[in-house]
């Protein structure tokens, strides 16, 4: 097990983190009745099978600003957290099939991609040692025979092509008991998994062909609101304000006023927080496609005019997402700055925290050294540094300082789990 040091956990700005310690010292007094009221919200909404959430730590804002359903940076997470993920496993699955012994994760089909391909072994690991058996699909039509990949880590990576037996898929003679996608279907749901009799997780409607972040939003303001009046707290300081615009064509300049007008208006909202607050900071809002990852189609925009002022690259680059895939509509979110900084060089950082059922089962790092403040880190050149405690993210230490290693890093659990649960209300939300 890694010795834990106070050294691996990045520098924040300390004169601008008054609100953020007063928000960590009102969690870790409120510990008891916070994991309270998640127990019961829990009840009420079944967490998803498993998530990622990007988090920006301004010092005075902290604050989620992607969701993703479909994670896939397991190999980025601290060794010491398996223990968490194996056990979170064992109870996912058994919610949703008590009887299950055999799992099939349905991979993307980014075959080239050896960082991706490690975290679907790393994946398929945690399950086959929670007590499954286990394969991996691959939905590349061109595949006809298993595609062994060799791996950096000296590892194997062997995709086995999808079959469709009657209303039950599989591969080879393997027929599963639960296929958990691990393809967030960004170009939508492919004819040979749809009405399968086998339970799907997550479900194939929570697709990026389908779900819209101006919806988890919208779901996570509630869920804010909720927690933040049960703290009696700003809901604020953990919630990005937003907004959304449709039929947007960059290159043929359609829609272009909409966002503009959005994104005068925002900024117009996050000056008057930050008069409130005293940051004399400059506000900026993100403008990005309403579906999809990978950090595709994202700008930062600190002037309306910006908007109509794209050159061709840039508008090019606001044009489609993943798959190619046209950006037709977009939300227009609060930018929140990250004063988080790793090693000697001060390289941007944010936290990833990463849940399976809804448990935190650990995190890590998105390091940037050539990106600022108000940048997008998911971008090549990007680094992971695993969180550095061996201790999970819902176990505070009250005997340390608010903004200590630990509780920290509790911080982040909490707020990541307001987006899970809105992530988990998401599908029975009017779309």
């Amino acid at each position: 097990m890694p010795e834990t040091s106070i050294f691996a956990v990045p520098h924040l700005t300390t004169a601008l983190n008054g609100p953020l310690l007063e928000l960590e010292r009102l969690f870790l007094q409120n510990q008891a009745r916070i994991e309270h009221w998640f127990r019961l919200q829990w009840r009420e909404s079944a967490a998803p099978f498993y998530a990622s959430v990007d988090l920006r730590n301004a010092g005075f804002k902290l604050a989620p600003v992607d969701t993703n359903l479909f994670p896939a940076g397991f190999n980025n997470l601290n060794p010491s957290f398996l223990p968490l993920c194996i056990q979170a496993a064992q109870t996912a699955i058994e919610r949703i099939a008590p009887e299950a012994q055999r799992i099939l994760i349905i991979a993307e089909n980014h075959t080239r991609n050896l960082f991706y391909l490690e975290s679907l072994v790393t994946l398929q690991e945690i399950i086959a040692r929670a007590g499954f058996q286990v394969r991996l699909g691959s939905l590349l039509p061109d595949l006809a025979e298993p595609l062994e990949v060799a791996l950096p880590s000296g590892g194997l990576a062997r995709l086995e092509p999808l079959q469709r037996v009657g209303d039950s898929l599989q591969v080879g003679d393997f027929r599963p008991c639960v296929v958990l996608l691990n393809n967030d279907l960004s170009a939508g749901e492919p004819p040979i998994i749809k009405n399968i009799a086998q339970p799907v997780v997550p479900p194939p409607d929570m697709g990026w062909s389908r779900r819209l972040k101006s919806a988890h939003f919208a779901e996570y303001r509630r869920v804010a609101y909720a927690f933040a009046e049960m703290l009696e707290i700003d809901p604020w300081l953990i919630d990005p304000l937003f907004r959304k615009c449709g039929e947007i064509d960059f290159m043929k300049r359609e829609g272009v006023d909409c966002v503009a007008r959005n994104v005068e208006a925002i900024l117009a909202e996050i000056r008057r927080k930050y008069a409130q607050y005293g940051v004399d900071k400059e506000p900026f809002v993100i403008v990005k496609a309403d579906a999809g990852t990978y950090g595709m189609g994202i700008m930062t925009v600190h002037d309306p005019a910006q908007v109509h002022e794209l050159n061709r690259k840039q508008r090019s680059r606001m044009a489609a997402s993943k798959e190619g895939q046209a950006i037709r509509q977009v939300i227009v979110q609060e930018g929140v700055y990250t004063f988080e900084t790793w090693g000697q060089s001060r390289a941007v950082a944010e936290p990833v925290v990463y849940m399976i059922d809804h448990y935190v089962v650990g995190g890590f790092y998105r390091v940037h050294a050539a990106r600022g403040a108000t940048e997008n880190l998911n971008t090549p050149g990007m680094e992971f540094q695993p969180l550095a405690f061996v201790e999970p993210l819902n176990n505070p230490d009250q005997t340390q300082a608010p903004d200590a290693g630990p509780n920290r890093f509790y911080a982040y659990g909490v707020v990541a789990r307001l987006a899970l649960l809105a992530a988990a209300r998401e599908r029975s939300a009017p779309r």
